[in-house]
C-alpha cells in the first residue's frame, strides 16, 4: 500500500513585527499590476519634466524639449482677440468722448471693455463696485462729488495723467498745507476751524468756537475751499459743506486733516493702458451714475 503524499503547507507570510492587542500586521506584497502602474507613472513623470517646462531655476524654469509655453499660448489668444477688436478699438479712439454713448455698438463695447479694465486696475482702490473706501482716501465714483470734475473729459484726463504722481508732468496736482505739523496754526486755531467746518457741513458744533474758526478759515482755507467752503475743482479742493468726506468728517478726522494734511496719489495710466482702454474705462466710470 502506497503512502499518501503529505499536504503542502501554504507559504507563511512574514509579519511587519507590529502588533496591536494581539493582532499582527502581515507584510503582504503589493499587487503586481499596481507596482507596474506605479513604475509607469514614475517613467511618465520623468518624461514629462524633460518634454515640458518643469524645474524652477533662478530666473526661469527649464523650457522642455517641446518648447511648450502657456504664456505664449495666452499671448496668441490675446493677439487674436485684439485683431478681432481692432476695428471697434479704432472707432473708440476716433470718437468724440461725449458721443460714445449715442452709438449702441460703441457704448456696448466700451461698457464691457471698461468694466474689465476697471476690475483689473482700479478696483483695488475704488472697490469692485466703484464705491471707494470710506476714510481711506479712495473716492466713491458713484456720486456727484468730484474733486477734479466728473465730465467725460475730466475723467479721461484724470485717468490718463493721474493725481499727484511724479511720473507725469501733466498729473493733477494740489497740496494742502500741514497747518499743525508746520506750525502755521496752533492747536486752538485748528480746533476753532474744525468747529467752523462742522458748522458749514451741518454737523453738531460748538457755536462760539465756530465763530472764531470762521476767521481762521477765511485767512487760511478760503483761497482753496472758497469763502462758502464749497471747494474749487480746478485745484482739487473738496466741498466741505456736503456729507461726503474722503478721509472722514468727524471732529477728530477734521482736526487730523488740518494738522497733518492729506496727499493721495493716483498713478498715470497712460503708461500702462492703451488709449482705447483709457477711453473705455472712462466711459465705464462715467456710466456708473456719478458722471456729470
Amino acid at each position: 500500500m502506497c503512502a499518501k503524499p503529505l499536504k503542502k503547507e501554504p507559504r507563511q507570510v512574514e509579519t511587519t513585527g507590529h502588533s496591536w492587542d494581539g493582532i499582527q500586521e502581515y507584510d503582504n506584497p503589493m499587487p503586481r499590476w499596481w507596482v507596474w502602474v506605479f513604475y509607469a507613472t514614475i517613467i511618465w513623470g520623468i518624461g514629462y519634466t524633460i518634454a515640458y517646462p518643469a524645474w524652477p531655476l533662478i530666473h526661469e524654469a527649464t523650457p522642455g524639449l517641446l518648447g511648450a509655453s502657456t504664456r505664449a499660448d495666452v499671448e496668441v489668444e490675446i493677439a487674436a482677440v485684439d485683431k478681432a477688436n481692432a476695428a471697434i478699438k479704432d472707432k473708440l479712439v476716433a470718437a468724440d468722448l461725449n458721443a460714445i454713448g449715442a452709438d449702441p455698438e460703441l457704448a456696448g463695447y466700451a461698457e464691457r471693455a471698461g468694466a474689465a479694465v476697471f476690475r483689473t486696475n482700479c478696483a483695488q482702490c475704488h472697490g469692485s463696485g466703484a464705491a471707494g473706501v470710506v476714510g481711506k482716501g479712495y473716492p466713491n465714483l458713484l456720486d456727484d462729488d468730484w474733486l477734479w470734475g466728473g465730465t467725460m473729459e475730466d475723467i479721461h484726463t484724470t485717468v490718463t495723467h493721474g493725481i499727484r504722481n511724479t511720473t507725469d508732468a501733466d498729473a493733477r496736482y494740489s497740496e494742502m498745507p500741514k497747518f499743525g505739523t508746520d506750525g502755521i496754526l496752533d492747536e486752538t486755531q485748528i480746533a476753532q476751524v474744525a468747529e467752523h467746518v462742522l458748522a458749514i457741513s451741518g454737523q453738531e458744533h460748538d457755536a462760539a468756537l465756530a465763530a472764531e474758526g470762521a476767521t481762521v478759515f477765511a485767512d487760511n482755507c478760503a483761497a482753496c475751499h472758497m469763502e462758502d467752503g464749497k471747494g474749487d475743482r480746478t485745484q482739487g479742493a473738496p466741498n466741505l459743506t456736503d456729507a461726503i468726506w474722503l478721509y472722514g468728517g468727524s471732529r477728530e478726522k477734521i482736526i487730523e486733516t488740518v494738522t497733518k494734511a492729506r496727499f493721495g496719489v493716483m498713478p498715470n495710466w497712460n503708461q500702462r493702458l492703451s488709449e482705447d482702454e483709457i477711453r473705455a474705462v472712462s466711459y465705464y466710470v462715467h456710466s456708473r451714475g456719478g458722471g456729470e
